[in-house]
């Protein structure tokens, strides 16, 4: 079994998950750790990866290779299921500080895939696999309900109630949600989740989710950083150099402001690209702007 980099989750109300809650929607708190992912390789050992690689003693992400490898629960799961990986978050502090203390330094399970017997990848449904999970002891984040075609105001009103799973009483609510129709594929064929941040849902709170209608009377580089470029996004990039290089230095603001740019053209290009209209786009100037906005953001470290 190889790596395989977990999905990225679409903002609700992108076009990539335009028709997901036509359906069961299973809803589950998003939490604010790192990402990470357990598996067999092809020689039977038990192998460790964050989103983007497989890691080592070497390259051990904020100690979650070390937490695997003796989390004894975890280690029997993967031997007894060979061909089942599992995507989840390893909880260390990021921009959610208020986790109740014995939360913390776990891995929470929160997809599940087999590898079957056409060689292919499939999620398993939260049916499938929580039974398993439960039966080894492994943490995993639970689903808040199943509800059938929710709308949008419904899923709004459920922000105030993700506060329930591992934050500490009187300490305020969760990240956000995260939406899965485990019969929903997208318009190109895939299949994926959606989410709604908290904090970035009250920086662009408006009636509708979906794209709004834009009269650009500015340029269109600024129309895109003044939409996707938010404080939850610089906080979050921050808070993941921090874990990465154990606290922060000011050597690392280019690191920051290449990061935050990065994201924007990889996770929001083909949404910004749609919403205005396949526009005429100077990379340059997107660029000075984004570093621009992140500076605005982020006041006390610039």
């Amino acid at each position: 079994m190889e790596f395989v980099k977990y999905q990225h989750i679409e903002r609700l109300g992108t076009d990539e998950v335009d028709g997901i809650l036509n359906g069961y929607c299973h809803l589950f708190c998003k939490i604010d750790g790192t990402n990470g992912q357990v598996y067999l390789n092809d020689a039977s050992d038990i192998e460790v990866g964050s989103r983007n690689r497989v890691l080592s003693d070497e390259n051990d992400n904020a100690g979650f290779y070390q937490s695997v490898k003796s989390n004894a629960n975890l280690c029997m799961f993967i031997r007894s299921h060979p061909h089942l990986k599992l995507f989840g978050e390893w909880l260390v502090p990021h921009t959610l500080r208020t986790y109740r203390e014995d939360a913390w330094r776990k891995f929470y399970v929160f997809d599940v895939m087999q590898l079957t017997t056409d060689n292919e990848w499939r999620y398993l449904t939260y049916a499938e696999y929580e039974p398993l999970l439960a039966a080894h002891g492994v943490d995993y984040v639970p689903v808040m309900m199943v509800v059938k075609n929710p709308t949008e105001e419904f899923l709004v009103s459920q922000l105030q109630k993700t506060g329930d799973f591992l934050i500490e009483d009187g300490k305020g609510l969760g990240e956000g949600i995260v939406v899965k129709n485990y019969d929903y594929r997208n318009k190109y064929g895939r299949q994926t989740w959606a989410k709604i941040v908290r904090s970035e849902f009250k920086e662009k709170h408006t009636k509708n989710f979906g794209a709004p209608y834009v009269e650009i009377k500015e340029s269109v580089e600024d129309a895109i950083v003044n939409k996707y470029v938010t404080k939850a996004l610089v906080e979050k990039e921050k808070a993941k150099i921090e874990t990465a290089c154990d606290g922060w230095k000011s050597p690392y603001i280019p690191r920051l402001l290449e990061t935050v740019f990065h994201c924007l053209v990889v996770e929001d290009a083909y949404n910004f690209v749609k919403e205005f209209k396949s526009p005429v786009i100077d990379f340059r100037v997107l660029r000075s702007k984004c570093e621009k906005k992140t500076k605005e953001l982020m006041p006390t470290v610039f």
